[in-house]
Parts: structure tokens; sequence; C-alpha cells
């Protein structure tokens, strides 16, 4: 949802340069810019009808996402909801739960269903014939 609005207001004149912020000092106890409150680059003409606006003076706390301090509190919460709680979440159960690669769970199970079965009928636990010899089909000996 923010992402998409994001990527379309980068393309708005001066856009850009609103995602630089100003190099803020301490100045006497009271935050004080080094050069000024306004972001770098050239100001927009009277070609536009408008001037370079500064969020960081009507909000402070101003995230990147959208000039409105409301929207753009809520377009953060839900990038972060959905970058880190859904991501790590739902990643991990879907890492969880993938299928098993190479069949290396049931080929364990399997062979210790085999192993209690040998067990039950009193043979050892492994078989020098693991086929048995009788069945075997083998070619005739021409010599």
């Amino acid at each position: 949802m923010a992402m998409p609005l994001c990527y379309r207001a980068l393309w708005l004149p001066g856009a850009r340069s609103l995602l630089r912020r100003p190099r803020v000092t301490r100045d006497a106890g009271r935050m004080a810019s080094s050069t000024s409150l306004t972001h770098p680059g050239p100001p927009e003409t009277a070609e536009h009808g408008h001037e370079e606006v500064n969020v960081y003076e009507k909000n402070p706390d101003w995230h990147g996402y959208h000039a409105d301090a409301h929207v753009d509190k809520w377009n953060m919460r839900v990038v972060f909801f959905f970058g880190v709680s859904v991501t790590l979440v739902l990643g991990s159960v879907f890492v969880h739960y993938l299928p098993d690669h190479g069949m290396r769970e049931w080929a364990r199970r399997e062979a210790e269903k085999r192993l209690r079965e040998s067990e039950a009928l009193g043979l050892p636990p492994i078989n020098c014939n693991y086929y048995d010899p009788d069945k075997l089909l083998l070619p005739a000996d021409d010599e």
C-alpha cells in the first residue's frame, strides 16, 4: 500500500530532495540547523506554482512516507507490521513446513520401521542378504 505511493511520490518535482534530512547540531541547548531548515537542492520555481515544503517543520517525526503527519505515521506502522511481523512469523512458518528435501526424514522413518519389524521377528538388525537369494534371477554360467 505505502510502497507504490512512495515510488510514485519520488517522481514529483523536488521529492527526492525531501529524502535527505538536514544536518542538525546542538547549539546552546536547542536544536539549530547548520545552514537552514530547508532541504538542499534548488528551490521550486514559479512555473510549478508552489515553493519547496519542509516537512520537518510541520512534522519533526517524519518517516518519509507521506507529507501528512497522521498518514505518515500509519504508513510507517503498516510497513513495519508487514515488513517485520508478517515476514518473520509467516516466513519462519513457511520454512518450517517446507516438504522433506531429499526424503531424508522418510528414509529414517522407513529404516526405523524395518528395524522394529526385524527385531519383532527375532532376525538380526542387518542381514547380509538384503534380497532373498532364492528369488534372484542370475544369468547362467556359460563357461
